[in-house]
């Protein structure tokens, strides 16, 4: 036992100088861990990491836009129905505005008719005023002319009776009476 006790003690001799049993190939072999687990890492990043970040980033910007476009177009359909619902309220307004113009559109193109055709009246009234005159005048010529042709044949009548001067004044009496009292005055 006593070669063991001695064993022990000069075991424990031993390494009582190293303090976490650390030696040079405990060393060597973790540096070439940790390079090995920082190639891995930097190996890693480069064809793992960096895609993700960026397909990460990319997402993160597609969607970032969406949301901007989204909010562009809300804002552009609340524009679009606030008009709308101006314009709704606006076309009572904008019909009898309308209506208003066609009703004065008619009114005026009603009195340009009516006057139109008081003129046309007046221009047939007064050709007709023109035409009766001349129509006046041809009969009063023509009347005139037959009072002398009347007057004639009463001269010769009268000088081929031979009669007293009772009997022609009768005759011109007569005469006249055919004639009409207003026909030989004008």
């Amino acid at each position: 036992m006593s070669t063991l006790a001695t064993q022990m003690v000069l075991a424990s001799a031993e390494m009582a100088p190293r303090l976490f049993d650390l030696d040079l190939q405990l060393i060597a072999d973790s540096v070439l861990m940790i390079i090995a687990v920082f190639t891995l890492f930097l190996v890693a990043s480069h064809f793992l990491f960096n895609p993700v970040r960026d397909l990460m980033q990319n997402r993160q910007n597609r969607i970032k836009n969406e949301l901007d476009s989204a909010a562009a177009d809300m804002a552009s359909a609340q524009a679009l129905k606030e008009e709308y619902e101006a314009k709704l309220r606006d076309v009572d307004k904008e019909a009898e505005a309308i209506l208003a113009e066609a009703r004065k559109k008619a009114l005026a193109n009603e009195n340009k008719i009516v006057s139109q055709a008081k003129e046309e009246a007046a221009r047939i009234i007064e050709r007709a005023g023109v035409e009766a005159e001349l129509e006046k005048n041809k009969a009063a010529d023509e009347v005139k002319r037959e009072m002398v042709v009347l007057a004639s044949l009463m001269a010769g009548k009268v000088v081929n009776a031979a009669i007293d001067t009772t009997v022609q004044e009768s005759l011109i009496e007569e005469t006249l009476k055919e004639i009409g009292e207003g026909t030989w005055l004008s």
